[in-house]
């Protein structure tokens, strides 16, 4: 198979009012919290939105890991819906220090060029908040959509580490 050279990208808003916000697009969407998600949907989610960008650790985790990990209280999960279809999602995920990360974001294929990610990252940052987040950060690498940077910078986030690393190519 090979090898890639990747490199991530650590980046953060560390205070409310550096959130750039994005409008609402043109398609109506709604972003619902999923407070009991079955096990298959999760999954469905995780591999549609990340079949392009190699995600892959998560790829073989059993539904009793799935129902686990969910149970966290530190972990929230919402699903972006348009036209009632999910579209996209968001994970948040709370640490000790009190920073709320957003541990996974994106869209289904289909809804990729329409605003949408503007949108729901605005959505997810201002739920964090809401959370009481001490700041809220991500990560992003390489491998992700060449948008989602330029998406994260616009919407104030600044970077405050990068790293390389080495995987297989998929």
């Amino acid at each position: 198979m090979g090898q890639i050279e990747v490199t991530r990208t650590y980046l953060q808003l560390t205070e409310p009012g550096r959130l750039v916000g994005a409008p609402a697009p043109a398609l109506p969407v709604r972003i619902e919290r999923v407070l009991q998600c079955p096990a298959s949907f999760f999954r469905y989610l995780y591999a549609e939105v990340g079949r392009a960008y190699h995600w892959v650790d998560r790829a073989r985790w059993t539904d009793d890991e799935i129902r686990a990990y969910l149970a966290q209280p530190a972990v929230g999960l919402w699903v972006m819906w348009g036209e009632g279809a999910p579209a996209g999602y968001y994970e948040l995920m709370r640490h000790p220090d009190g920073a709320i990360e957003i541990a996974y974001f994106g869209l289904l294929p289909e809804f990729h060029g329409q605003g949408l990610g503007k949108y729901l990252l605005t959505a997810a940052v201002e739920e964090a908040w809401r959370l009481g987040a001490s700041r809220v950060w991500l990560h992003t690498c390489t491998l992700d959509d060449p948008a989602a940077l330029p998406n994260y910078r616009a919407r104030g986030f600044e970077a405050f580490e990068t790293e390389t690393y080495w995987t297989e190519k998929a």
